[in-house]
């Protein structure tokens, strides 16, 4: 697991279909919103963009990596 690897997510494509946390085995994020949102970070993967792959309307391209 990486702590400077997680996913910066465009709101602007978010349908909140929450595909992408129903998905993530991790626990990344959190939808109490009705949006996804990184609450875990920590928790993120490095490298396996998961949610990414899987998102209907390709709102995870960007990462963050510090």
């Amino acid at each position: 697991m990486a702590k400077n690897w997680y996913p910066i997510i465009d709101y602007d494509k978010c349908t909140g279909c929450l595909t992408c946390v129903n998905f993530c085995p991790h626990g990344v994020y959190d939808a109490s919103e009705g949006k996804p949102k990184v609450v875990n970070p920590e928790n993120c993967v490095e490298f396996c963009r998961g949610c990414q792959r899987i998102c209907p309307t390709g709102l995870f391209s960007k990462w963050l990596k510090a």
